[in-house]
């Protein structure tokens, strides 16, 4: 298996980039990620970001952002061009998953959130959370039941939340094959309300679970959501774990 690409999901250091996202962004490029998603844009035009980025050697691997719609949707495909990535990221809330019906009504809003860029160049995933595996309807979870009934939404796993979720991220993964061209990357004590920890610090595989991805995979997006030490700490001993295990592919 080749090592992937790194980039870091910028919720990880929300706090310390709503400061200085520029010093942020500085210290990511120093520890050696390749690219970074974003969550929002510090207030800055997609020019702006795209600059900061080419000065610093850093890529644009991703966004989240919200769901595309026909109001939306010219906004979604620019910002993206300027910022230089192809995948625009949304998701479910747990509520909107809690029936049959409701997850039928959720693969029939990302089908159409796809369909509205096709033909850019961008194309249209969702993120997961642990309430996407944790119940299933008729035997399908309901990332399973979208996964099938939105045929052109791409997954990006989030590999620690499936744990979460129960079940087995590394057959996920490997089920969804080119399907899943980004996976979230986090460690921790695999329990919903405990803080995570640096990537290699936790209870998950990591060589199992990166090792079941397809070769497709375009990057290793790092995110912590919280952390017991402090955060950067935790960006870099992630990069350093992951990198030098032979799974990431970073710029030092």
């Amino acid at each position: 298996m080749k090592p992937i690409p790194i980039s870091i999901q910028l919720y990880t250091v929300r706090d310390l980039a709503a400061k200085d996202w520029l010093g942020v962004l500085k210290k990511i490029a120093e520890i050696g990620y390749i690219g970074v998603e974003f969550a929002g844009y510090y207030g800055k035009t997609p020019a702006e970001l795209r600059k900061a980025l080419d000065d610093l050697g850093l890529v644009a691997s991703s966004t989240h952002g919200p769901f595309p719609t026909k109001d939306n949707v010219k906004e979604v495909i620019e910002t993206a061009k300027a910022l230089g990535f192809k995948r625009h990221i949304s998701g479910f809330g747990p509520g909107d998953l809690d029936a049959p019906e409701k997850v039928l009504e959720a693969a029939k809003k990302a089908q159409e959130a796809a369909k509205l860029l096709a033909g850019s160049g961008i194309t249209f995933g969702l993120h997961n959370h642990w309430w996407e595996f944790d119940h299933a309807f008729d035997g399908k979870t309901p990332h399973e039941i979208i996964m099938q009934k939105a045929p052109d939404v791409f997954a990006e796993v989030d590999t620690y939340w499936v744990t979460v979720g129960g079940k087995d991220p590394a057959a996920v993964v490997k089920k969804l094959g080119a399907r899943a061209p980004l996976l979230h990357i986090k460690d921790g004590p695999c329990e919903r309300d405990k803080p995570m920890t640096a990537v290699g610090a936790g209870k998950i595989d990591w060589k199992k679970v990166i090792g079941a991805a397809s070769p497709k995979t375009e990057w290793l997006v790092v995110e912590l959501d919280s952390c017991a030490t402090d955060m950067m700490q935790a960006v870099e001993a992630s990069y350093k774990y992951l990198v030098s295990n032979g799974l990431a592919k970073g710029r030092k």
